[in-house]
């Protein structure tokens, strides 16, 4: 199986990629490629709600996301990664999100399989309610088949995480696939 990482942590080595690596690593075990794309760092421009993309016609914006594109398009599984910012996933992430307009019939018939991973400071459960009601929702519109949630409580630096209970859950979450 592909999997595909979309990382949209604007720290390269914080905490939710580092959730991600050891749930790649768990993936990578069980002889799946894992494919991480770091779309923080990328040049992907918001949507313009232009609607020329409608129709499944090329975006009219040039930049990073045509490759995007391409390795979610051939892709088995999707991998949403972001730290939780004043209850939401990051602004990188929501933009890519957003740019899926132009080709949301082509993933609609995908049906791949996806999963979120999400890290936050805070410990409460409030904390991660609204990122889970967001994904849930968008993997239901678009198709998506939901293999699962790594939520990364008290995970507010990269070391949080890497000693807590959620990178063994991520580890253990990619080798079960």
């Amino acid at each position: 199986m592909k999997i595909v990482l979309l990382e949209g942590s604007p720290h390269k080595n914080g905490a939710s990629n580092t959730l991600a690596r050891a749930f790649a690593k768990g993936a990578q075990k069980n002889g799946h490629t894992v494919t991480e794309l770091d779309i923080a760092h990328m040049r992907i421009n918001p949507c313009m709600g232009c609607a020329s993309g409608w129709g499944e016609q090329p975006c009219v914006l040039k930049d990073d996301m045509e490759g995007v594109r391409k390795e979610i398009l051939q892709s088995d599984m999707l991998v949403f990664v972001t730290p939780i910012y004043f209850y939401g996933l990051s602004g990188q992430m929501k933009i890519l999100i957003d740019r899926f307009h132009c080709f949301s019939s082509q993933l609609k018939a995908k049906r791949v399989k996806s999963a979120l991973i999400a890290s936050a400071w805070r410990t409460d459960s409030e904390v991660m309610h609204y990122i889970e009601d967001y994904y849930l929702g968008l993997s239901r519109y678009l198709g998506f088949r939901d293999s699962g949630m790594i939520l990364g409580y008290g995970c507010g630096t990269a070391e949080l995480a890497r000693v807590s209970h959620y990178a063994q859950e991520a580890f253990r979450f990619g080798k079960s696939l």
